[in-house]
């Protein structure tokens, strides 16, 4: 089979450059088109450029149309509003769309899931191999473990992120709530602040913490009595997010139509 040929959403970014970097250092794909808001200083410019890599070719355009004429797959971490603008085209080109855009609402995510019965997408709200078993061990854990065992999940993130709490920090905190068969919308428990009364039984609650420059620190407390148990994670280059979006781009090339996410892609999906 050819290399897949891919195109980054947000190219400018620092995301869409760690991105452009994994498609340049890996086999079996290759960058199609750098995609980029209307309006932005680096439309134009060269995506190896901005990448730190030798120039090649490609400039920074905010045509996704015109560039997806001959590409097979986009990846896309950007925001919201763009995701969305990018949902329909993606799907009328038949691309694969990788989906690492977090902060996404219900609707939004309708939005998504509505295109997914004539197009591939793997969504995930972190697409790293560690994370992706964590949350395979906090449903297993939060199964075995009854509500006597209040669950905490505590993230870190450097200080432009501008959504909370985090997409990882939801997925862990939706594998908690799977694991205890609840949902998590009405076990949810974040911003405590003031007199909030006594931790209510079944909960589960998020903490956010923002500074500095880190990559993302994720954990996850189960708190009994006279005893706690905490699971964590420590990403320490956003590359191995990059990796892991190309990872799930070239296994979602040739699939059926549907909405997959990275546990399909590691075979987790069963646990």
């Amino acid at each position: 089979m050819s290399d897949m040929r891919l195109i980054v959403a947000g190219a400018g970014g620092r995301m869409g450059r760690a991105l452009t970097r994994a498609i340049a250092e890996s086999k079996g794909a290759v960058l199609a088109g750098a995609l980029e808001a209307p309006g932005s200083d680096l439309l134009g410019k060269d995506a190896g450029v901005l990448a730190g890599l030798p120039a090649n070719g490609i400039m920074l355009s905010a045509d996704l149309w015109a560039m997806s004429k001959d590409a097979d797959g986009i990846l896309d971490f950007t925001v919201p509003a763009a995701t969305i603008a990018n949902v329909a085209i993606a799907a009328q080109r038949g691309l694969v769309h990788v989906i690492g855009t977090t902060g996404l609402s219900a609707s939004d995510n309708a939005v998504i899931k509505s295109v997914t019965n004539r197009a591939v997408v793997v969504q995930s709200g972190n697409m790293s191999l560690g994370v992706n078993l964590l949350a395979a061990v906090v449903k297993r854990v939060a199964k075995a473990l009854d509500q006597s065992f209040d669950i905490e999940i505590v993230e870190t993130h450097h200080r432009m992120k501008v959504d909370a709490p985090s997409g990882t920090a939801l997925m862990l905190g939706q594998a908690a709530a799977s694991g205890r068969g609840i949902p998590l919308d009405e076990h949810s428990a974040r911003g405590r602040d003031g007199i909030t009364g006594a931790r209510r039984p079944g909960d589960i609650g998020f903490a956010s913490l923002r500074g500095g420059t880190v990559a993302g620190d994720h954990s996850v407390s189960f708190l009994g009595q006279f005893e706690r148990l905490t699971l964590s994670h420590h990403a320490e280059d956003r590359m191995l997010f990059a990796h892991g979006a190309l990872k799930a781009a070239l296994w979602a090339h040739g699939k059926a139509p549907g909405h997959y996410s990275m546990a399909d892609v590691l075979g987790l999906s069963d646990i």
